[in-house]
């Protein structure tokens, strides 16, 4: 079986912490992932552990308390933990590209200073309040407004789907709203910081999701929410462009999460198919089943393919955006397939949630529709082909 560290682009470093991070996962995350999955609880206990290896401070330079690694790492990281819990991924992808990136590439040195120690070391999670009811992959329908009043911020409207924005270490939430219109009436985006526990922040209850049990997600209501002008994250006007970017780059790791995920169904089917025997023989004699296996290996090997080279060429400072598309579609698409084809060779144990294949049936759906749905992705590419969408 092709490994999944195999390629010539990674350095030694790399492979070590890839191997690293999916010892961590098999010991201290897959053991607990049904436990978690039941009792729908996000363990901070394991997410201090991910601290303590350095996981949130990857991409980040040793003066904000990173590790000063490179968003490669970052990926293979996301993807290491996938394989067994997908929860615990994105609570890393989320916690990372959507949470510190835009405070690491936007915010001011008080803003870094204030918020990044925490963040970049585990001991606090940050959130991003993009998405509302009307508002998400078209976030000039967004209805949350922010008003100037004397020095301080004044935030109305609601958000939903925001992922790690009410775990007992979340600390701050990056929220987008309106803060003008030009004279057509267009809004003038702009990003704001509001801490957790803020008055008027209203953190609703979590949701009753397919999958992604672990995952911590929450809709959000702001009531005259009240925070110092200061705390503006980045120009005034310019969130858009800052989410897209945040987007452009959440998407490779994404990718990377899926891969994960796709991989894990192969390692499981393939160890099941051997396990397994019907009729004297091992099912994975079956020609059915082992060409099935060999698709399945097949996606998985294409969708890292995708991803890595997304990720590189946003770490060579090379455009990735329609990258970045491709490598969501392919590998969201690997991880629904090679979850239903490992269901289906465990049979009707692939229909028990103690199963991790049966978790990931559930959890895959959701990597054709989080950060951009797939029809999103096919309008980014085929905009980069030059066709009209």
């Amino acid at each position: 079986m092709i490994a999944d560290t195999s390629s010539t682009a990674l350095t030694d470093r790399q492979r070590k912490l890839s191997q690293t991070v999916r010892e961590f996962a098999d010991d201290v995350v897959a053991p607990a992932a049904y436990r978690y999955d039941t009792e729908r609880r996000l363990p901070v206990e394991i997410i201090a552990q991910m601290g303590e290896l350095g996981l949130f401070g990857l991409p980040f330079p040793t003066e904000v308390g990173g590790q000063g690694e490179d968003y490669v790492s970052l990926c293979l990281a996301v993807e290491a933990l996938a394989r067994v819990d997908q929860s615990i991924a994105v609570t890393l992808e989320a916690g990372v590209g959507l949470g510190i990136m835009p405070i690491f590439r936007h915010g001011t040195a008080a803003q870094r200073e204030q918020w990044l120690p925490d963040l970049t070391s585990g001991r606090a999670l940050a959130a991003f309040g993009l998405t509302e009811a009307g508002a998400g992959s078209d976030a000039g329908a967004t209805r949350t407004t922010a008003r100037r009043d004397g020095d301080e911020w004044v935030i109305d409207g609601s958000k939903q789907f925001i992922t790690n924005s009410g775990t007992p270490i979340t600390s701050v939430i990056t929220v987008t709203a309106v803060t003008d219109r030009d004279g057509d009436g267009r809004p003038e985006l702009s990003s704001i910081l509001v801490p957790a526990g803020t008055p008027g922040l209203t953190v609703g209850a979590p949701y009753d999701k397919v999958g992604w049990h672990t995952s911590d997600t929450h809709p959000l209501t702001l009531d005259g929410v009240r925070v110092p002008a200061d705390h503006l994250l980045g120009e005034r006007g310019r969130g858009y462009a800052n989410f897209l970017r945040a987007l452009d780059e959440g998407r490779i790791a994404f990718a990377a999460l899926a891969t994960g995920a796709a991989q894990g169904c192969l390692e499981e089917a393939l160890r099941y198919a051997g396990e397994r025997h019907v009729f004297g023989h091992a099912i994975g004699a079956n020609q059915h089943v082992a060409f099935t296996l060999a698709r399945m290996q097949a996606r998985v090997h294409a969708a890292r393919l995708c991803w890595l080279d997304a990720a590189l060429k946003l770490t060579h400072g090379k455009p990735f955006k329609a990258e970045a598309s491709v490598a969501k579609l392919t590998s969201g698409e690997a991880a629904m397939a090679n979850a239903r084809d490992a269901s289906q060779i465990f049979g009707g144990y692939g229909f028990l949630n103690e199963n991790t294949v049966a978790r990931h049936y559930r959890d895959s759906k959701i990597l054709e529709v989080g950060e951009g749905t797939t029809e999103v992705q096919l309008m980014v590419i085929a905009r980069d082909l030059g066709l009209a969408s």
